[in-house]
């Protein structure tokens, strides 16, 4: 069902509440990536440009249902009044007389941000009353916080049933449209790439997408649990030993559904979890004991990279290996210039978040590809066909 989104409603003269996603990295009161405040600038000036005095409601870090002010959103404040044209008022709560009266004191076509949620533990427990005295700050409210919106929280879902219209901001509408279609409406052949650490991190995704996608290519850690489910050696790799059925299972499932299941060929092994490690390359029948796989190896990176410029849809979860050691970060990074080509030729390609965002970003190519997405769990859900309590509790078309 389609869900109403920003520009189907009028903002002029009303008070619009919008929960973001400003959890942003912060040192010593320093914020060190400004990413998720820029993501939501479209939805913010939409607002503010066509009268509307904007309420922002976010979380930052895990403060335990208390104030704590090393997670204070107040240097938020300061660096979104930067960024915009409009002054901003920073409320020392999000609800109460002291979040009022802030609000009563700014103008339509300014911005109030409003402390924490997470300074109050009912905002997780998503308790009704809490959810009520955010609602009433405003008439109408607007989700645009996709990281957070498998998450059924009073600011992300809650409020909404306090509010006579609930929409979706531009960026939670850019990341439901691009992850919708990939997966419902795939321009074919459709990869999906999935790596990281664990089997069962995927397995709701892998289920999920093998009756949709035309070739899976499967990197990481997770590798070794297929290598052991085949029968071939894994020496010290990660092993998720409950997983090895699962695994059989779901190489069954690809073949009965005709889908193409790509392992590495080959393997970077290390003696030890760490860079200056010895390491040498082998194929997928050569990992001795006493040797851990910490990314695919060359002949991998190029078999997979050829799969995936020729695609015309890509999807990728997950790194190939250990990305943040500078030896183990080559099949990362090649599957990020593979990513890079595939736009090139046409294709669509979406990074789903997480430890791949940041991959790519590291690889300098986040700019070379159509989609990555702010919300590395938020996506995951959305490919396991979850329902998302953030979207889902909108109001339709």
């Amino acid at each position: 069902m389609a869900k109403l989104t920003l520009t189907d409603i009028q903002v002029k003269d009303k008070k619009v509440l919008m929960r973001v996603d400003f959890n942003v990295p912060l040192k010593d009161g320093i914020i060190t990536d400004d990413n998720r405040i820029v993501q939501a600038l479209p939805s913010i000036k939409y607002v503010v440009e066509h009268g509307g005095l904007l309420i922002l409601t976010s979380h930052l870090g895990r403060p335990d249902g208390k104030p704590a002010p090393e997670f204070s959103l107040k240097p938020v404040a300061d660096h979104l009044a930067t960024l915009v044209d409009v002054k901003v008022h920073f409320a020392h709560d999000c609800i109460g007389e002291q979040a009022k009266k802030v609000i009563e004191e700014a103008e339509f076509g300014e911005i109030v941000l409003l402390e924490n949620v997470r300074f109050h533990k009912e905002e997780t427990d998503n308790e009704d009353i809490f959810s009520g005295q955010l609602a009433s700050h405003a008439n109408v409210f607007v989700n645009d916080a996709f990281g957070s919106s498998h998450r059924a929280h009073s600011s992300v879902a809650g409020v909404t049933q306090f509010m006579d219209q609930s929409v979706s901001g531009f960026l939670l509408e850019k990341e439901i449209k691009y992850l919708n279609e990939s997966v419902n409406n795939p321009e074919r052949p459709f990869v999906a790439i999935l790596g990281g650490a664990k089997v069962s991190d995927k397995i709701g995704v892998i289920e999920n997408l093998l009756n949709k996608v035309d070739t899976i290519i499967i990197g990481g850690g997770m590798t070794y649990t297929f290598y052991k489910a085949l029968g071939l050696p894994i020496g010290n790799s990660l092993l998720e030993e409950d997983k090895i059925d699962l695994a059989k299972e779901l190489i069954q499932k690809a073949k009965s559904a005709g889908v193409k299941l790509m392992l590495p060929m080959d393997s970077v092994v290390a003696k030890e979890f760490n860079n200056d490690a010895e390491h040498k390359v082998v194929n997928d029948n050569g990992i001795e004991d006493g040797w851990m796989a910490l990314d695919i190896g060359p002949q991998s990176a190029i078999s997979f990279g050829n799969v995936i410029k020729m695609a015309k849809t890509v999807l990728w979860n997950g790194p190939m290996g250990v990305f943040e050691m500078s030896n183990f970060a080559d099949g990362t990074f090649a599957v990020a210039e593979a990513m890079a080509e595939a736009t090139k030729f046409g294709g669509t390609t979406i990074i789903g978040g997480g430890d791949s965002a940041a991959a790519i970003k590291k690889a300098g190519l986040s700019d070379q590809v159509s989609h990555v997405s702010t919300g590395g769990g938020a996506s995951l859900e959305y490919l396991e066909g979850k329902d998302l309590p953030g979207v889902s509790s909108l109001s339709d078309k």
